[in-house]
């Protein structure tokens, strides 16, 4: 283990208002397991290698903490991890402990890997150089980071409205903000990540799926899609995967680099 992923570990700092202790966890308590911690470090350790080689400062990172492959969807979360001298921060949102709420955090690449992974895999996607450097230096200000953030969360927010705002839905219209001067709010965001031809997963959760989650989760909602779309059963939501999928055909990122 390099002694640069360990520090990078070590050195996971909280922004905005995030009091919870195991953010983005279920909060069941109890220590990981040792040998998920060893694969959660051996991922870091090859990440961090691989972000080096590449000769980026800014990149998308998405972790499988769940399997969503019944969705058609591979990752479960990205967030935005950027060169900080010699080491890899990530800056993302988490859920806290499966609750309506969130915020936004900086953790090493170590502590973003140790989430009770389903599968230790990660997805990068280098972005363009000009993307880049508009980001940069936004992900390094703690106001700016926040400045569209919502904390009323949802697991399944729509893309397109304001009342929830998730993980990955924050990160690319953070993104967005940093490419267009006018994008100063969340509704002019999205307004330019639809110019951009950025197109939303569709999940298909019936009648009864959508009535259960919503019984048994704090953290899901459906109240903010449109109801055509959502007594159709057609659940449009920000995945890693259509992000992965628009940041390569709009020109903006690379295509995916995998990395076990």
């Amino acid at each position: 283990m390099s002694a640069a992923v360990w520090r990078c570990a070590a050195a996971a700092a909280l922004l905005a208002l995030a009091g919870a202790a195991h953010a983005g966890r279920s909060c069941e308590g109890g220590a990981p397991l040792a040998i998920n911690v060893q694969r959660a470090m051996t991922l870091a350790e090859h990440v961090a290698q691989r972000l080096d080689d590449s000769g980026a400062d800014v990149v998308v990172l998405g972790r499988i903490g769940q399997d969503l492959s019944r969705y058609g969807q591979r990752y479960s979360h990205m967030g935005l991890a950027y060169r900080d001298g010699k080491v890899w921060r990530v800056a993302h949102k988490l859920n806290h402990c499966g609750s309506a709420q969130a915020a936004i955090y900086r953790q090493g690449l170590g502590e973003f890997f140790l989430d009770d992974l389903f599968d230790y895999q990660a997805g990068i996607v280098v972005l363009a150089p000009e993307v880049q450097a508009r980001l940069l230096p936004v992900l390094k200000d703690n106001r700016r980071l926040a400045q569209l953030h919502t904390s009323a969360y949802s697991m399944v927010a729509y893309p397109w409205a304001q009342t929830y705002q998730q993980s990955n839905q924050w990160a690319i219209e953070t993104l967005a903000m940093t490419q267009d001067p006018a994008a100063s709010t969340r509704e002019r965001a999205q307004a330019w990540l639809q110019l951009q031809g950025y197109e939303p997963a569709t999940l298909r959760l019936n009648a009864f799926t959508r009535l259960g989650a919503r019984m048994t989760a704090a953290n899901v909602a459906f109240d903010d899609h449109p109801n055509a779309k959502r007594f159709s059963d057609r659940i449009e939501t920000v995945t890693v995967d259509s992000v992965f999928t628009w940041l390569t055909r709009s020109g903006l990122g690379h295509a995916p680099i995998t990395v076990r």
